[in-house]
C-alpha cells in the first residue's frame, strides 16, 4: 500500500513516502533545512541524508517550519507511547507565547499563594529563546511567515506593550529580569537558525528599556551586550541588516537604550578610571547600530545626531587621556584593547569634536616623551634633538603669495604639522598678531577670480575646482597645506565652496542637493528629468553630452551619443553629479586632499560631519548679539551701569547689520562666529588710558578687548566708535591696526 504524507511551509517542503520509510525535500534551503549536508535550494524532491538508526524505526510525522525540519519516529509500542506524548507537548509548545493575557496573570497572582505557578511559568518561557522568538508576531498579511533580515516578522507594538505591562509590577518584572540574565543568556546560541533565531535580540531591548526606566542597574543590559557580541560574525551581520530595516521610532528607542546604560556608567569615576569591559561593550554594541544605521545614505533610518551623548560631558581630562589610549593602541584590533571612545566619534557632541582636535594637534606639535623616538637609526643607537617647535614663515605684504607658496614648497612635509609662527616685512616680534593677519589677507587673494585657481558659479558666490586648471597643480597641494594649517593652527578662513567641498574630505559622496547649492538652475533642469511625469523622455532629444567648466564631455565614452531615455535617466543625473564633483576635478582635488591631510589627520578629522567641518573652518553667520551683551565683562572703573558703558550699548544697538559685523572684526579679527556660537566670544571692556575725547576705540583682539575712552556724549561716541572700524556709506574699510588678532577658534574648558 503506498502512502504520501506532505509538509509544506512556504519557502520549503517536505514528502513522506510509507512504503520506502524516507523523506525527499526541495525548496530554499539556505539554512541547511532540506537535509542534503550542503546550504543550497533545490527544485527538485531529492531524498533526506537520514540517520542510520532510522532505518528500525517507523516515521510517524514530519514537521516544516520555518528554516527548520525534523521528524518523528517510532520503535515499538512504549515508543508509540512516548512518540503521542512528545506530540502532545510539541503542540503544546508551539502554541505556548508570551502575551497580555499571561501577563495579566501574572500581574494579578504575584502577590498570592499561586505566585509559585507564576514563577515557574515565567521561568520556562523567559529562558527559552525559542519563546520568545514565538512571541509577539506580526500576524498581518502572514509577515511572520515571510522573515528576512527586511522583515523580522515581529510587532513591535505587542512587544513594547507587552514589557510595558510587566513594569507595572516590580515583582514579576524582577522574576523576569533574573531568569532572563542567569538562565535564558547564558543559553543563547552563536549561530542561531535564520532570522526568526535572531528576533530574542530585537525583543529584549524593551526589557531594558522598561528596566532604565525604573533606574535598575546596567548589569543586564551589558551582559546583552556581551551576548550580542558573541554572535557568529555572520550573524551578527544579519542582525545588523534587521536594525537597518527596524521603522525610525523603534530604531531611536533601541539606540537609546545602549546609550542610557553608557550614560549610567559613564557618571561613575571609578568605572572612568578602570575603563570597565561593560562599556566595551555598549560600545561595540552602538557601533554596530550605527554602522546598520549607515547602510543606505539614501534611506538612513535615523538622524546620525540620535546617537550623539548631549548628557553627558567628554571633560577634557579623559578626553586627553583616551586620545593619547587611542594612538597607542591605533593599530590594534578592536578586541584587544581597552573601551577607547575616540573610536565611536558618532557618540560625541561638536565641543568633545573640537577638543579632541585640539588635544590631538597639541600631542602631534609636541609629543610626550614616552612616544616619541629619539632617532631613526635602529635600536635609537645616535640619538638626535628634537625636532624645532614651530614651522616659520617669514613673508612681505607686498608679495604674500609668491613667498608663501615659494617657502611651503622648499619645505620638509613633516615640518608642516608643527606650530605656525609667521613674520611679515622683516619684524623679528614674535606674536600671533601675524598669524591671523596671515590667513586674512591670503585666502581673501587667493579665492577671488583673478588668482585663476577656482571657477565660480552664476553669482560668482561660490567656487569649485575646475575640471581644466589654469595653474600648475602643484598649487592645489599647496592649497591643501594651507587649508590645513589654518585648522590646525586654529584659525578661520574664507572658503566659499559648496557643503560638497567639505563632503569630500570627510569621505562622504555629494549629491544632487549639492549641485544645487552650486548652481541652482542647472540642478533644477536635472530635478526636472528626474520627475518627468510622462514615459517617453526620449522627445526631450538629450544625450549624455555636457559642458562643464567650458569643457565638453561625454558622460558614457563607451556610447558616444548615447539617448537619455526613461530608463536611463537616473543613471544620467548620477553620472552628471558625479563629473561635476569627482571625475572632473579628480586630479587636482586629489593634489588639494594630499596637502590638506598632510598637516591634518585623515581620522580625526573625519569626526567632524561635513556641516560640522565646515562651520569649524569658516565660522557661522547666526549673529546673536544680545549674547555678546551678556557675556562681556567690565574692568577697571567700568561696570554695567556705567554711564558710558549705557550709552555704548544704546550706540550699538542702532548699528546696521553690517556694522555690527565690522566691530565683530575690529573686535576679534574675524567678522563670523565660531561654530560653537556667540558664546565663545568673551568681550573684555576697560577704560583707554590717557585717552581724550579726541581718542578712537582701541581693541586687543587677542584678548577680545575694546578699549574704550570716556566721552562727553553719545554723538561723540558714535561717530569715533564708526571710525575706528572705518564705516563709510556701508563700505568696511579695514584700518591696519584692526587686523591684530589671534582670537582662537578653538576653546577647550
Amino acid at each position: 500500500m503506498f502512502s504520501l504524507s506532505v509538509c509544506h511551509f512556504r519557502h520549503h517542503t517536505l514528502a513522506f513516502v510509507g512504503p520506502s520509510n524516507k523523506i525527499y525535500s526541495f525548496g530554499c534551503g539556505e539554512q541547511g533545512q532540506l537535509g542534503n549536508a550542503v546550504k543550497i535550494d533545490q527544485s527538485v524532491p531529492l531524498p533526506v541524508q537520514l540517520p542510520d538508526q532510522i532505518d528500525d524505526q517507523k516515521i510517524e510525522h514530519i514537521f516544516a517550519g520555518g528554516n527548520h525540519s525534523f521528524a518523528l519516529c517510532t520503535l515499538g509500542q512504549e515508543s508509540e507511547e512516548r512518540s503521542n506524548n512528545l506530540r502532545s507537548s510539541v503542540g503544546k509548545v508551539t502554541q505556548q507565547a508570551i502575551d497580555k493575557e499571561i501577563i495579566y496573570k501574572w500581574i494579578s497572582e504575584c502577590d498570592s499563594k499561586s505566585w509559585k505557578k507564576g514563577q515557574k511559568e515565567i521561568t520556562k518561557m523567559f529562558s527559552s529563546a525559542s519563546c520568545l522568538n514565538g512571541s509577539f508576531l506580526d500576524k498581518s498579511c502572514d509577515k511572520h511567515y515571510q522573515t528576512s533580515p527586511k522583515q523580522s516578522g515581529l510587532d513591535f507594538s505587542l512587544v513594547q506593550g507587552a514589557f510595558r505591562k510587566l513594569s507595572k509590577k516590580a515583582k514579576v518584572l524582577t522574576e523576569v529580569e533574573a531568569v532572563v540574565q542567569h538562565t535564558l543568556l547564558p543559553s543563547l546560541n552563536e549561530e542561531p537558525i535564520g532570522v526568526e533565531g535572531l528576533r530574542v535580540y530585537l525583543v529584549l531591548p524593551e526589557l531594558l528599556r522598561v528596566l532604565h526606566k525604573q533606574h535598575r542597574r546596567t548589569d543586564l543590559t551589558e551582559a546583552v551586550a556581551a551576548a550580542i557580541l558573541r554572535l557568529h560574525p555572520d550573524k551578527l551581520q544579519v542582525l545588523g541588516d534587521c536594525w537597518s530595516s527596524l521603522k525610525p521610532s523603534v530604531m531611536t528607542k533601541h539606540i537609546g537604550v545602549w546609550k542610557k546604560a553608557l550614560s549610567v556608567i559613564l557618571r561613575s569615576e571609578h568605572i572612568l578610571r578602570t575603563r570597565d569591559p561593560g562599556i566595551k561593550h555598549l560600545l561595540q554594541v552602538l557601533g554596530h547600530l550605527h554602522r546598520a544605521n549607515q547602510k543606505s545614505v539614501e534611506t538612513q533610518t535615523v538622524p546620525d545626531s540620535t546617537f550623539c551623548m548631549e548628557e553627558v560631558h567628554f571633560n577634557p581630562i579623559f578626553l586627553e587621556e583616551d586620545v593619547k589610549l587611542w594612538r597607542l593602541w591605533s593599530k590594534q584590533d578592536v578586541d584587544q584593547t581597552p573601551a577607547i571612545f575616540c573610536r565611536y566619534p558618532f557618540l560625541m557632541n561638536l565641543q568633545s569634536k573640537i577638543n579632541v582636535f585640539n588635544i590631538n594637534a597639541a600631542l602631534t606639535m609636541n609629543p610626550p616623551n614616552n612616544l616619541q623616538r629619539t632617532g631613526m637609526w635602529p635600536f635609537d643607537m645616535f640619538p638626535v634633538a628634537a625636532p624645532a617647535p614651530f614651522f616659520e614663515l617669514r613673508l612681505r605684504r607686498a608679495s604674500l603669495i609668491e613667498d608663501t607658496f615659494h617657502q611651503l614648497s622648499v619645505a620638509y612635509h613633516s615640518t608642516f604639522k608643527r606650530s605656525l609662527v609667521v613674520y611679515l616685512d622683516e619684524d623679528a616680534k614674535l606674536t600671533d598678531v601675524y598669524k591671523r593677519d596671515f590667513f586674512l589677507h591670503l585666502f581673501d587673494k587667493l579665492l577671488v577670480p583673478e588668482s585663476g585657481m577656482f571657477m565660480y558659479n552664476d553669482t560668482n558666490t561660490l567656487a569649485w575646482f575646475p575640471a581644466k586648471p589654469r595653474v600648475e597643480e602643484k598649487r592645489y597641494f599647496l592649497f591643501g597645506v594651507l587649508c590645513g594649517m589654518a585648522l590646525y593652527n586654529n584659525n578661520m578662513v574664507h572658503l566659499p565652496f559648496p557643503m560638497a567641498f567639505f563632503k569630500k574630505l570627510v569621505n562622504i559622496k555629494p549629491s544632487l542637493e549639492d549641485l544645487r547649492e552650486f548652481s541652482p538652475i542647472e540642478a533644477g533642469s536635472l530635478q526636472y528629468i528626474l520627475d518627468y511625469p510622462d514615459d517617453d523622455v526620449e522627445n526631450m532629444d538629450m544625450t549624455f553630452s555636457v559642458m562643464w567648466g567650458d569643457v565638453a564631455v561625454e558622460l558614457d565614452p563607451k556610447e558616444t551619443g548615447k539617448l537619455v531615455t526613461s530608463a536611463n535617466k537616473k543613471e544620467f543625473v548620477d553620472t552628471y553629479v558625479n563629473y561635476v564633483f569627482n571625475q572632473s576635478v579628480e586630479v587636482v582635488f586629489e593634489e588639494f586632499r594630499k596637502g590638506f591631510f598632510k598637516v591634518c589627520d585623515m581620522d580625526v578629522v573625519e569626526f567632524f560631519q561635513p556641516e560640522e567641518l565646515r562651520g569649524v573652518m569658516v565660522g557661522k553667520e547666526n549673529f546673536d548679539w544680545e549674547t555678546l551683551k551678556q557675556n562681556t565683562v567690565y574692568e577697571g572703573e567700568y561696570h554695567a551701569g556705567h554711564p558710558n558703558i549705557v550709552t555704548f550699548w544704546e550706540v550699538f544697538e542702532e548699528l546696521t547689520e553690517d556694522q555690527k559685523k565690522a566691530f565683530l572684526l575690529f573686535l576679534t579679527g574675524c567678522d563670523r562666529v565660531p561654530i560653537l556660537g556667540m558664546n565663545q566670544i568673551r568681550m573684555r571692556v576697560q577704560t583707554l588710558l590717557n585717552s581724550s575725547q579726541q581718542h578712537f576705540p582701541e581693541a586687543l583682539t587677542c584678548h577680545s578687548l575694546l578699549q574704550l575712552p570716556i566721552y562727553p556724549s553719545k554723538e561723540t561716541l558714535q561717530s569715533r566708535l564708526i571710525e575706528a572700524f572705518g564705516i563709510n556709506n556701508g563700505c568696511i574699510v579695514l584700518l591696519l591696526y584692526i587686523l591684530l588678532s589671534c582670537v582662537h577658534l578653538f576653546i577647550v574648558p
